[in-house]
C-alpha cells in the first residue's frame, strides 16, 4: 500500500493526508472542490513544518509534503491506490452514494476506510458488491497529531481487511483499536458524550462556569488521562485496585448517574457555554487558537515519546 487515496480535502482529510506522506506514502487528494485541495496543500505544507519544529518528523518538511498530490478525479486518486480514506460529511444519503462510486472505481483488493464520527459501516455500505472490504476508520481531530483510530467492521467485513487496515494504522505511526460490535458513535465519542452531556447539564444548571469546568480537565482528569486510560486510573487509585476502588467509590458514581439527565442540545443548554467561550476567543480568532492547539498537541507527543524513552511506557 504504497498510494493512498484520500476522498474529501476538509480538516480532516489534509491531517490524513499528513499521516500518510510523512509515513513515506504517496499519497492522491480529491475533493469535489478544486479549491478545497489547493487550500488544503498549502496547510499540510504548514503542518509538515510545525512537525519538523517539534522533532516529530526526521526527512524536511517539503519532502514530505510533496508527496501529497492533487487528483482530479476519483478515478485517477483510486488508481493503483492499496487503501482510501473517505472525508465526506455526516450525511448517511451522500456517503450511500459515494460508495457506490468508490466501490465500483477501487482495485478489487483496496480497502475503504471511513472517517465518520458515528455512522456504522452497515448503514452506507451495505448495498454495495464489494461490502466486505468496508470498515470505519474513525480518527481523533487531528489524526496527524493525536495518534487513535476506531476501527468498526460491519458484521460482514472481511477479517483479513480489518487486520491489514490495523497493521497499516500500525506502520503509518496511529494507535488502532477495533470496535467488536457495531455500535454509534464507537468508543471514543460516547466516552466524550458522556461528559460532554453533564458538562454542558453543569454549566448550564449553575453549579459551575464555563470556565472553571474547562480547569476541571485541563488541570485534573486529562493530565492522568494523557498518558493512562480511565481503568488503568482508578486501578492506581486504590490499594487494592479495581475491586477496592469499586467497592470505596461505585456507590457514589451509581448515584450519580441516576441524577444525570441527558437533554437536547438546544441553546437552552449549550448558550451559556457558547457565550462564555466568544467572550474568552472571539470566533475571528478560531483559526489561530486551532493551529495552537495543533501546536500544543505536537509539544506533548514530543513528551510523551522522550519521557517514554527515559522512563519507559
Amino acid at each position: 500500500m504504497e498510494k493512498i487515496a484520500i476522498i474529501g480535502a476538509g480538516m480532516i482529510g489534509r491531517a490524513w493526508a499528513v499521516v500518510f506522506a510523512r509515513a513515506g506514502r504517496t499519497v492522491a487528494l480529491y475533493d469535489t472542490d478544486p479549491g478545497i485541495v489547493e487550500a488544503a496543500r498549502s496547510a499540510i505544507a504548514a503542518a509538515a513544518r510545525d512537525l519538523a519544529d517539534f522533532g516529530l518528523i526526521d526527512e524536511a518538511p517539503e519532502t514530505v509534503a510533496a508527496r501529497v498530490k492533487p487528483a482530479a478525479t476519483i478515478a485517477v486518486a483510486l488508481d493503483g491506490a492499496g487503501y482510501a480514506q473517505e472525508n465526506a460529511p455526516e450525511d448517511l444519503t451522500v456517503k450511500r452514494a459515494l460508495y457506490s462510486e468508490l466501490d465500483a472505481t477501487a482495485a478489487p483488493d483496496a480497502m475503504i476506510g471511513s472517517s465518520t464520527s458515528g455512522i456504522p459501516t452497515s448503514a452506507y455500505a451495505a448495498h454495495l458488491p464489494g461490502r466486505d472490504r468496508c470498515l470505519v476508520a474513525h480518527p481523533v481531530n487531528p489524526p496527524s497529531v493525536v495518534p487513535l483510530v476506531e476501527l468498526a467492521p460491519a458484521p460482514w467485513t472481511d477479517p483479513d481487511v480489518v487486520k491489514r487496515t490495523r497493521n497499516l494504522m500500525v506502520a503509518v505511526g496511529q494507535e488502532p483499536i477495533v470496535v467488536r460490535k457495531e455500535i454509534s458513535g464507537f468508543i471514543l465519542n460516547r466516552l466524550q458524550g458522556a461528559l460532554l452531556n453533564e458538562a454542558m447539564r453543569l454549566v448550564a444548571d449553575g453549579y459551575v462556569s464555563t470556565e472553571d469546568l474547562d480547569k476541571t480537565v485541563k488541570y485534573g482528569l486529562g493530565l492522568r488521562w494523557s498518558f493512562m486510560g480511565p481503568m488503568e486510573t482508578i486501578d492506581l487509585n486504590a490499594p487494592g485496585g479495581v475491586p477496592d476502588y469499586a467497592s470505596r467509590y461505585g456507590s457514589i458514581y451509581c448515584e450519580v448517574a441516576r441524577e444525570t439527565d441527558p437533554r437536547k442540545w438546544d441553546k437552552a443548554l449549550y448558550g451559556q457555554a457558547a457565550a462564555d467561550r466568544r467572550a474568552a476567543l472571539p470566533i475571528e480568532a478560531h483559526v489561530e487558537r486551532q493551529a495552537w492547539r495543533d501546536r500544543r498537541l505536537m509539544a506533548l507527543a514530543a513528551h510523551k515519546r522522550d519521557a517514554a524513552q527515559r522512563i519507559g511506557e
